[in-house]
C-alpha cells in the first residue's frame, strides 16, 4: 500500500520528482521551475529532450518511480478537434491507458503523491459560469471524454490510498505554446504576414492561463495536495477571442488578417473557471494578465525567429 501523504505536512516539494510529458509545452516549463528550486528531476517523454526518452505504455515505470517523492503526470494527447473517429484509439492509449499505468506504478512504488494534469474540456459547455469543480461534466469531444476517464482512474486509485491531485487546466498559453493553438497561430500570422483561420464569430470567451501561473499551481499541488478534489487552474478573467486577438496585434505591432470559419463542434462557446478552490486549497493566485502574457509570448516568438 502507498504511503499516505496526509502524514506529511504541506511544504516544498521534496528532493526527487518525476515529470511525465517533460518535453511538452507545460512540462518543459515545469521541469525548469523545479530544477531552479533545487529539485532532482527525472523527465520522461516519448520525444527527445528529456532525461528518459520512452513510451510510457512500455517503460518500466515502477523502476523509474522508486524513491520519488512526487510524480507530476503531464503526458497526454491534446487537441479536442483531432480526437474524433479512428484517432480516438490514440487518445485512449495516451490519456487513459498511460494514466492507469502511471497511477498503478505510483501506488506499488509507494509514491506519496501524484499530480495529474486534466483539462477544462471535461466540462464541455457548462451552464454555470464561473464553473465550479462540482459542475456536471459533459465533454463535447472524445478528447474531453478521455480526460474525464483519466480523472475517474485518479478517483479509483485515490480510494486505494494513493494521494492524487487532479488539476483542470484552462487554455494554457505562453512561450513555447503548441503551434496549433490559437495564440501561437495568431502570433505567427501577425509576425509573418500570413492569414489566421478563426473558428466562430470571435465573441466566444476563454479563461486563458499563462504558463507560469499554471506551473505555480502544479508545484503547489505537489507540495500540498488537494485532498482528492479536482481543482480548476485558470487566469480567472475570461476574455472574448476577438479581444485576445486584438492584444496579439497590439503586441506584434502588426495587423491580423483573419479568415473566418464555422465554429467547431468540439469547441465550447464559453469557458470561465471558479478559482476559489485553487485559492483555498493551494493558496494559488494567478499573477499574469492576458496582455502581459501575450507580450511575453510575442517576445519569445520574435527571439526564436531571429535566432
Amino acid at each position: 500500500m502507498a504511503r499516505s501523504a496526509t502524514d506529511r505536512p504541506p511544504g516544498p516539494v521534496p528532493g526527487r520528482v518525476v515529470v511525465t510529458g517533460a518535453a511538452g509545452f507545460v512540462g518543459r516549463h515545469l521541469v525548469a521551475a523545479l530544477a531552479a528550486d533545487g529539485r532532482s528531476v527525472i523527465g520522461i517523454d516519448r520525444r527527445p529532450g528529456s532525461d528518459v526518452t520512452a513510451e510510457l505504455l512500455d517503460e518500466d515505470l515502477l523502476a523509474r518511480f522508486a524513491g520519488a517523492d512526487v510524480v507530476f503526470h503531464l503526458a497526454g494527447r491534446a487537441s479536442a478537434r483531432a480526437s474524433w473517429g479512428a484517432a480516438f484509439d490514440d487518445y485512449l492509449d495516451d490519456n487513459v491507458r498511460v494514466t492507469q499505468r502511471v497511477l498503478e506504478a505510483a501506488l506499488v512504488a509507494g509514491v506519496p503523491r501524484v499530480v495529474v494534469a486534466s483539462s477544462s474540456s471535461v466540462y464541455g459547455d457548462p451552464a454555470v459560469r464561473p464553473t465550479p469543480e462540482d459542475a456536471v461534466c459533459r465533454p463535447r469531444s472524445p478528447y474531453g471524454a478521455s480526460k474525464l476517464m483519466a480523472e475517474g482512474l485518479a478517483a479509483a486509485y485515490g480510494a486505494q490510498g494513493l494521494d492524487v491531485a487532479v488539476l483542470r487546466l484552462f487554455t494554457v498559453y505562453g512561450p513555447g505554446q503548441r503551434p496549433d493553438m490559437l495564440l501561437a497561430r495568431a502570433i505567427a500570422a501577425a509576425t509573418g504576414g500570413g492569414e489566421l483561420l478563426v473558428f466562430g464569430d470571435g465573441r466566444q470567451t476563454r479563461d486563458f492561463t499563462y504558463v507560469a501561473d499554471a506551473v505555480a499551481a502544479i508545484v503547489r499541488a505537489g507540495e500540498r495536495g488537494t485532498g482528492g478534489l479536482p481543482v480548476n487552474v485558470a487566469g480567472g478573467a475570461p476574455v472574448a477571442i476577438g479581444d485576445a486577438l486584438a492584444l496579439v496585434a497590439d503586441a506584434c505591432g502588426a495587423p491580423l488578417r483573419r479568415v473566418p470559419a464555422a465554429a467547431h463542434q468540439a469547441d465550447a462557446r464559453h469557458t470561465a473557471a471558479d478559482v476559489g478552490r485553487a485559492r483555498a486549497l493551494l493558496g494559488h493566485e494567478p499573477r499574469w494578465s492576458l496582455a502581459e502574457g501575450i507580450a511575453a509570448q510575442v517576445r519569445a516568438a520574435t527571439a526564436a525567429r531571429a535566432g
